[in-house]
């Protein structure tokens, strides 16, 4: 619209000019250029509203109706914004965010997660799984590092080709380089026959480096030279073999500071390092917590549930051991119990500790749905830590675990009156 007034006072001044030329009164041609582009700017909003924004605002009705894109029971009950812009965007915001969860759901399956943070490392694992680059997993113990280098290696054009997997910590120091290369027949005492190596297993496959942290400095060297010349040589041999791998590497140690120690050869991190894949602790998404607890009761051989205070326990914690920790303290917990229901008496005493120190119990109806449940005890925690932090909500963030929008959203959802904690009115 903008262009086409523009164009309006451009040509009027052009008939003004013409008119004044002709020695004719300027005034009428004037005037029913202007009546003309009004019916045209008319035609062509009409046409706007019509073909284009028409069709926008019914997707956006019908989106709204839908169970996973209209939100809680008050935003299905309150009233529209009169800004359509506005509301449009909440909408394809939230179509956005439900067709990522979707998508995430499709090429990932074996990893549970919808938080912001996991999103956005599937979507990373997507664009360089289809590449042959090396890729270097960082993250905490018990995160779920060879989950994701499964992940990469499913989604690549590999796939069709050996995955081979070795923990260098597992394997003891004098052992790793016949592991890792093989040996011949005779090169060392008990090395009575030929055995082939990691590298000969994986070839035109894909070799994971599990904890490669904790590989000998002596081996780097050799490591190396296997990635960037695409050789090597086994224990107790002089040929050279060539090989064609695939390296994803993971660690739970901080490379670069080893680098820094001189624990850990800086060429190699650099090999290493083309691609890195950082997965966030379990404290960084609490978000997740709930949907792995459900997978978790749902892979044991019997059914088992748990209620909605032993729950917000398990949301309270920090969760050090990340997955693993989570995982094993459900599966020790469906074992104690009885009557197939996880109360917080089968829980760790850490954890019922920690939540005794840190938060205030819930007090909740037993037949809650399991939606409300959760809502009730996210807006528990939200407050406790808007009370611990002042009302302060960069604070509370870092208690809580998330980014500062999402916890705007989420005080927004439960109605949450920051000023009152503040006043310390709740």
């Amino acid at each position: 619209m903008t262009g086409l007034t523009i164009l309006a006072c451009i040509i009027s001044f052009r008939l003004t000019k013409y008119s004044l030329g002709q020695g004719a009164d300027p005034a009428q041609t004037v005037f029913w250029f202007i009546i003309a582009i009004g019916i045209l700017t008319f035609i062509i909003g009409f046409a706007l509203v019509r073909f284009i924004l028409k069709p926008v605002e019914q997707f956006v009705e019908k989106a709204i109706k839908l169970a996973s894109i209209s939100g809680n029971a008050a935003d299905k009950k309150k009233e529209w914004s009169v800004d359509k812009i506005e509301q449009f965007t909440s909408v394809f915001d939230r179509v956005t965010s439900v067709l990522s969860r979707m998508d995430a759901r499709h090429f990932f399956p074996q990893i549970i997660g919808e938080s912001l943070a996991m999103r956005g490392l599937l979507s990373l694992i997507k664009k360089v799984a289809p590449t042959d680059s090396t890729v270097l997993i960082l993250g905490e113990s018990g995160t779920g590092k060879e989950l994701v280098a499964t992940s990469v290696y499913e989604n690549c054009q590999r796939n069709n080709k050996p995955f081979i997997k070795l923990n260098c910590a597992a394997i003891p120091t004098e052992l790793l380089e016949s592991e890792l290369f093989g040996h011949e027949k005779g090169a060392f005492t008990g090395a009575t026959k030929f055995k082939p190596g990691k590298f000969d297993m994986a070839n035109e496959g894909t070799l994971f480096l599990d904890e490669i942290g904790d590989m000998p400095l002596n081996l780097q060297s050799k490591i190396l030279r296997a990635i960037q010349e695409k050789e090597f040589y086994r224990v107790g041999g002089s040929n050279t073999i060539k090989v064609d791998v695939r390296f994803i590497a993971s660690t739970n140690q901080n490379l670069e500071k080893m680098v820094q120690e001189r624990k850990f050869r800086e060429d190699l991190y650099y090999r290493l390092n083309v691609f890195t894949l950082h997965l966030p602790p379990l404290r960084e998404r609490k978000e997740d917590l709930s949907l792995l607890v459900d997978y978790f009761l749902q892979t044991l051989p019997k059914k088992v549930e748990i209620s909605s205070v032993a729950l917000q326990m398990i949301m309270a914690y920090p969760w050090p051991g990340n997955i693993r920790e989570l995982k094993n303290v459900i599966e020790s917990a469906a074992v104690i119990t009885e009557n197939g229901y996880i109360e917080p008496a089968q829980l760790p005493g850490q954890i019922t500790a920690a939540f005794n120190t840190d938060s205030k119990e819930v007090s909740l109806p037993v037949n809650l749905p399991l939606d409300e449940r959760i809502n009730e005890i996210e807006k528990s925690m939200i407050i406790e830590a808007l009370r611990k932090t002042g009302g302060v909500q960069v604070r509370a963030t870092e208690l809580l675990g998330i980014n500062q929008r999402s916890l705007w959203h989420r005080i927004k959802k439960h109605k949450i009156d920051v000023k009152s904690i503040r006043s310390n009115e709740i």
